[in-house]
């Protein structure tokens, strides 16, 4: 009798431990699940503001600057036909309409860079391929942009972070790394979206955490937010940097 107590008592004390630990594995998956939402809300506000500052700079600041550059020309002709014009006003006035134009060249490239119209317009791999023809043609680096297999149509939060993951990939390189050539491969297979980065440069640091800058912490954020995973390395070769993203994404 006493034999059949203590069984019972230790199977109603394992099936307490077992609802316990479910209990705690369900507030885990829920504060999880919480992150997430936050994490992903927080990046769609941020891409919000980055979109709104840009039309703020493309349509606000720079038609005054186009503004200011028209009424400059005007100005400069006025005064070409003057006899009596102070010596070099006409120069002075040249200088402003050049520093004009190189104002509306960076508002330009400035807003560019915070949300690419080309982005929506032509997609992630004509995108990077426009850029990388850019980066090409100032022949201080070669970049080499594949795609292994079709990728599948993506929404615009996954096209979105592909292409920060990828600039502030090559834009580390290109500031950091002292490379020549970066190579990038895209891939879709067995549900999931792949990028393999690699360059040529002098590689992770292993005495140290080279990845510790804000532009990778940011990256690494929205790969979580993506629900994905990056892995950091070496060249087998011992030399330059080596990435490999993967973000799952279904199509079925």
């Amino acid at each position: 009798m006493l034999f059949v107590i203590a069984v019972g008592v230790v199977l109603l004390y394992v099936n307490f431990q077992k609802n316990l630990y479910r209990q705690q594995l369900d507030k885990a998956a829920l504060k999880s699940s919480q992150q997430e939402d936050l994490l992903r809300n927080s990046i769609q506000v941020q891409e919000e503001e980055r979109k709104r500052v840009a039309s703020d700079l493309h349509d606000e600041l720079g038609a005054v600057i186009s503004i200011i550059r028209m009424n400059l020309v005007l100005i400069q002709q006025k005064v070409k036909k003057q006899e009596d014009a102070a010596p070099g006003m006409e120069s002075a006035i040249e200088g402003l309409i050049s520093l004009s134009e190189s104002g509306i060249s960076s508002v330009r490239n400035i807003s560019h860079q915070l949300m690419p119209p080309q982005l929506e317009l032509f997609g992630l791999i004509k995108t990077l391929e426009r850029f990388a023809e850019t980066i090409n043609a100032s022949g201080k680096i070669d970049i080499c942009l594949s795609v292994k297999n079709e990728l599948p149509e993506m929404d615009w939060p996954v096209t979105l972070g592909l292409y920060r993951i990828s600039m502030e990939l090559i834009n580390n390189t290109i500031k950091h790394a002292g490379a020549k050539k970066i190579t990038m491969e895209f891939d879709y297979d067995n549900h999931q979206l792949m990028l393999n980065f690699k360059d040529d440069g002098k590689g992770l640091d292993t005495n140290g955490d080279s990845t510790a800058g804000m532009g990778f912490k940011n990256m690494e954020i929205r790969i979580s937010a993506l629900k994905g995973n990056i892995a950091y390395g070496n060249n087998a070769e011992g030399a330059g940097f080596t990435a490999a993203v993967k973000i799952p994404f279904n199509i079925d």
